[in-house]
């Protein structure tokens, strides 16, 4: 069997070697993949949809861990104040925690890399004027817009992930003008230019391949503090309603009862709030090392 050198080997197959070289960045990885999976598997491995209330009983609140519900089956971590499975409405509320973070961070990224890539091209008064825009942002903490944001368009996912989009789109419009201001000024751009190349082709043909390294990552990051963001709107109950059990509404609705001993009803889904956040943390640091030649050791 042909061994491959490492003179051979693909620039995928390096990025693949440098990244899983790293032991807690592979074991990030894993556990982010096995959040997605129970999360995606969520309808078909849970005993209960917390989201049907006819599933849902008062008889079973407050149940510790390994007590048996009135359906028959096994609360392996108990129920919530409310009478819900806590390891049903964990799952689903992964699937949430997740929709709300991917989609926010799809739509963000658009925005922030058409924004970023128009000042860094064409320079001058537009650039000022949409980095004075950034700046006026970024000067607020994010988590102050988006209760701002969410008290004008009330509650629901729809209405987070647009809060979260306008939250979030600056980050990568500086992100992307700081690199794509890089390559404006080379070679290989100016000669696109000289020979009458559309500006549209030039910015998404030539410059935006040259920003993917940074966009991934500042991705990463995002997509975590979406995450963490949505969960503490929820907590404070201006973000999903009751009827939705999100992890920052499972942790808020548990927070009455830790100085009663029912510690399981906000420490568990505190635990899978924090794993996700840990596991995509873990992964956008390795990516950020691999992606970037000079933090690698």
């Amino acid at each position: 069997m042909k061994t491959v050198s490492p003179k051979e080997e693909t620039p995928f197959g390096r990025f693949v070697s440098d990244f899983f070289a790293n032991k807690v960045a592979t074991f990030g990885f894993l556990l982010l993949i096995l959040i997605i999976v129970l999360a995606v598997l969520a309808p078909w491995i849970t005993p209960q949809n917390p989201y049907d209330l006819k599933q849902v009983t008062v008889m079973d609140s407050s149940m510790p861990p390994g007590s048996e519900a009135l359906a028959g089956y096994t609360m392996l971590i108990g129920s919530d104040g409310v009478g819900r499975d806590l390891f049903s409405g964990i799952l689903y509320g992964l699937r949430i925690s997740l929709t709300v973070g991917i989609m926010s961070g799809v739509i963000a990224m658009i925005l922030g890399i058409s924004v970023g890539l128009t000042a860094a091209y064409v320079g001058g008064r537009t650039d000022s004027l949409i980095m004075r825009l950034v700046d006026l942002q970024l000067s607020f903490p994010s988590a102050l817009i988006a209760l701002m944001l969410i008290a004008i368009l009330g509650k629901g996912v729809d209405n987070i992930i647009l809060a979260l989009v306008i939250v979030q789109w600056a980050y990568y419009a500086r992100t992307v003008r700081g690199t794509a201001i890089v390559e404006r000024g080379k070679e290989y751009v100016e000669a696109a230019a000289c020979l009458g190349l559309p500006h549209r082709r030039i910015l998404f043909r030539h410059i935006l391949p040259n920003c993917i390294a940074p966009i991934i990552v500042v991705g990463t990051v995002q997509t975590a503090h979406a995450i963490g963001l949505e969960a503490t709107l929820s907590f404070l109950g201006i973000g999903l309603p009751q009827s939705e059990p999100s992890l920052g509404v499972l942790i808020a609705n548990g927070s009455q009862y830790l100085l009663s001993g029912k510690y399981w009803i906000s420490v568990f889904p505190g635990v899978a709030l924090l794993l996700t956040v840990v596991s995509i943390n873990l992964v956008g640091d390795q990516l950020r090392d691999v992606l970037n030649p000079r933090l690698q050791k």
